[in-house]
């Protein structure tokens, strides 16, 4: 796949707004990656995105999962990674099955919970780790700071654990993870510490943010691995294209359903689409947490707060971080506090994103409905997906609903909806055997920033 002559760049969702008074600078990917967040609070985006035609996406089909991110994410960073290192990392990072699950002849599930940590955040966050041990300069250490409402900080913590000059610390609100999720998050050990907030995610991810803007913390070399981080979000444009070229047949329009919490994930497709993705409809499914499916229908934005605590636990957040990143899409701008500072085209939205809220009754009755009909289980972030799928008039379109995560990270749930017992991979079991252990902190950020400096500085 030939790459772009043009070398892309990032700039701010901030920067860029008219009459700001920001110049509209632009960095590297490399700047943007350690950057994780702009310096002026906003989030990093591209400044172009590369076209892929016909021939090039059907050429994917039946390509080895590696391979094609190998090609895909070639088009953004070969001006800094080298061919040969690309190719190296994503045979490295894509060691394990990336399964496309037949339902009927219209849906599909892509099970993107094979990885180490039963996550899709594992497609995404052991990309990153092996490109900053990459990019990173030679001397100093470096601090992966983040904030997670279930999957996000294992995958962060196992992709890069034992990587020589990272520190991790992962925060995650106390009483909102499931237990195996604990488990996970509190058992990964070595250079990865983590710390339960007694707050809602939204507070973890408040947090995070200003601990990035603060100059005093400036000597710990901070950077994100939330999807703030847009080197989190180029990997996820990667298995919407796998996923359609090996369902899709003479080049038609598909839907795809996307679990949303953050909506960093749905970007990954949103981009994909702008690529060249033939993507008839993006669906955005929330759980109760519905502050853009409300948006979507009134044309006014009113964050969640606090978040709603909800079955699908990693989708509980009150107000998306990668709004800013869609509004800058589609011409509007919103800042990290949920103000909405100029409004995107909401009518050109519409005609591209669908969304809306499933209730936790809902995401019963859906893993309920799914292992009836077809004998397959799922858990409840990918019941919301496939519940908000069910909602829509696909014409007979073939949709793909992505399944976040396995179904053994919600083992006591599903027992109790299904009485069957869910598979647990190897790795899962092994979390299981350990004994875990965290710090406790509050939710104001001077107590987090003194414990930043206490378990960093040391």
């Amino acid at each position: 796949m030939p790459v772009p002559d043009k070398s892309i760049l990032y700039y701010s969702t901030n920067a860029s707004v008219e009459g700001s008074g920001r110049p509209l600078q632009k960095v590297g990917f490399r700047d943007a990656l350690f950057m994780g967040q702009a310096p002026d609070e906003g989030l990093f985006m591209p400044d172009c995105l590369p076209l892929i035609d016909r021939d090039m996406i059907l050429g994917l089909r039946d390509k080895p999962y590696s391979r094609v991110a190998y090609d895909i994410l070639r088009l953004f960073l070969h001006d800094e990674v080298d061919d040969s290192d690309l190719l190296r990392i994503v045979e490295h990072v894509y060691d394990f099955d990336v399964p496309i699950e037949k339902l009927d002849e219209e849906t599909f599930l892509l099970r993107l919970d094979q990885g180490p940590t039963a996550s899709f955040k594992d497609f995404a966050a052991r990309m990153m780790a092996e490109l900053m041990k990459c990019l990173k300069p030679a001397c100093g250490k470096t601090t992966i700071l983040v904030a997670t409402s279930g999957d996000t900080g294992s995958a962060i913590g196992e992709a890069y654990r034992e990587l020589e000059g990272f520190d991790v610390r992962i925060i995650y609100p106390r009483d909102e993870v499931s237990s195996i999720q604990r488990q996970q998050l509190d058992t990964i050990g070595a250079n990865v510490r983590s710390a339960a907030v007694d707050g809602k995610f939204d507070d973890c991810q408040r947090l995070v943010k200003q601990a990035f803007s603060d100059p005093d913390l400036a000597g710990l070399n901070l950077t994100s691995a939330n999807s703030i981080n847009i080197g989190r979000i180029l990997p996820q444009i990667v298995y919407y294209f796998y996923a359609y070229a090996n369902i899709a047949e003479n080049f038609e329009p598909v839907i795809f359903s996307v679990p949303s919490g953050n909506f960093g994930n749905s970007l990954g497709c949103e981009f994909a689409r702008r690529m060249g993705l033939p993507v008839e409809r993006l669906v955005i499914a929330t759980n109760a947490n519905d502050e853009f499916p409300e948006f979507l229908k009134s044309g006014a934005y009113r964050k969640v707060d606090p978040a709603r605590a909800c079955l699908s636990n990693a989708m509980n957040v009150g107000n998306p971080s990668n709004l800013a990143r869609y509004f800058n899409l589609y011409g509007g701008h919103i800042d990290k506090e949920g103000i909405v500072h100029s409004v995107p085209d909401v009518d050109e939205m519409r005609r591209h994103l669908y969304s809306i809220s499933i209730s936790d009754e809902e995401t019963l009755a859906t893993i309920n409905e799914v292992y009836r009909r077809y004998d397959s289980i799922i858990e409840p972030h990918g019941a919301v997906g496939f519940a908000a799928l069910s909602r829509l008039d696909r014409a007979g379109r073939k949709s793909i609903c992505l399944e976040t995560a396995a179904p053994g990270k919600f083992a006591d749930l599903i027992k109790r909806e299904l009485g069957v017992e869910p598979f647990f991979s190897d790795h899962m079991r092994d979390v299981l055997t350990k004994k875990g252990q965290c710090d406790h902190i509050g939710k104001d950020y001077d107590g987090f920033k003194k414990y930043l400096l206490e378990t960093l500085l040391k």
